[in-house]
């Protein structure tokens, strides 16, 4: 059964007969007839009973009207939908942690304000995580930090994030060779800020004696706080923790203090959800401004 079948189904039971249903749908009559008998041997039943020419609904072409109005109806919807530019339905989006908590929460608001037909279910993850969810059909887009392939994704710059090294408030600076703290903290491997904090202690010749793993960024930064070792994380971060004044903001080498979050979404495969976000997202603020953090001596 498909729809155009269903179609010319409904035209003959309207028009009362084969020869009007013909007429409207701009066919000749033995087509008509053809598609319907086809109709009746895939169902494995009589839809009408045959007075001469005359047709009259069968008991099972009774129950066929009934389901081919809901099918059609919902058949014109579904192409309406698609065809649609307009924002609607459920926006699955991934994120890094950091950025949900800090970046999302004014241009989400901002979107729902704007486009109410949308609904938003978030998923945070590490980069490789969300590109992998993109991949594998279950979400539609991803805030990450480069460098993402080509190959695979489509993507926009949204924002750029100021790097930089955090550490207990009565830290040392951080600026010589012999300064290394001996303990890194950071997220699960996979994190591209633990990835970059291995890379700083690698320029240095050194390796971490000791990696200590949190799952979010109140424990990271509260081991931080109480000296168990560093991290390396936005700067944008550290206005959401409440006992920010009690850490020490440490910079990173000008060519590794910067990182860009993008916006990817599987190539060929922007959508009018996809587009309107990106939308708010670049007409939100895209750096990180002055936060006023204590910078280490």
């Amino acid at each position: 059964m498909d729809l155009s079948d269903l179609r010319i189904f409904r035209a003959v039971v309207e028009e009362g007969g084969v020869t009007r249903a013909a007429q409207r749908l701009h066919r000749v009559q033995s087509n008509v007839t053809t598609r319907v008998r086809q109709l009746e041997e895939d169902l494995g039943v009589p839809l009408f009973i045959r007075e001469g020419k005359r047709l009259h609904l069968a008991p099972a072409g009774q129950i066929l009207v009934d389901y081919a109005d809901r099918m059609l109806s919902l058949a014109d919807e579904a192409r309406e939908a698609v065809q649609d530019p307009r924002p609607r339905g459920v926006l699955r989006l991934g994120s890094m942690e950091s950025t949900a908590a800090v970046r999302l929460p004014g241009p989400l608001s901002e979107y729902y304000r704007r486009f109410p037909e949308v609904t938003v279910e978030l998923r945070t993850g590490n980069p490789v995580q969300l590109a992998t969810g993109i991949l594998a059909g279950e979400i539609d887009a991803a805030l990450v930090a480069g460098p993402i392939p080509d190959g695979p994704f489509d993507k926009a710059v949204v924002f750029e994030e100021k790097l930089v090294i955090v550490a207990a408030a009565d830290h040392p600076p951080i600026d010589g060779q012999d300064e290394t703290p001996p303990s890194m903290v950071a997220f699960e491997v996979g994190c591209p800020h633990r990835r970059w904090l291995e890379e700083w202690y690698r320029d240095r010749g050194q390796i971490p004696e000791r990696t200590i793993e949190m799952t979010s960024y109140q424990a990271l930064l509260g081991c931080v706080l109480v000296g168990m070792g560093i991290t390396l994380l936005p700067n944008s971060v550290l206005n959401i923790f409440p006992a920010h004044e009690r850490l020490s903001v440490h910079p990173l080498p000008s060519d590794r203090n910067r990182a860009e979050t993008v916006l990817i979404w599987r190539k060929g495969a922007m959508s009018p959800k996809i587009s309107a976000l990106l939308e708010v997202l670049t007409g939100s603020d895209k750096t990180d401004g002055t936060d006023g953090k204590r910078q280490a001596a």
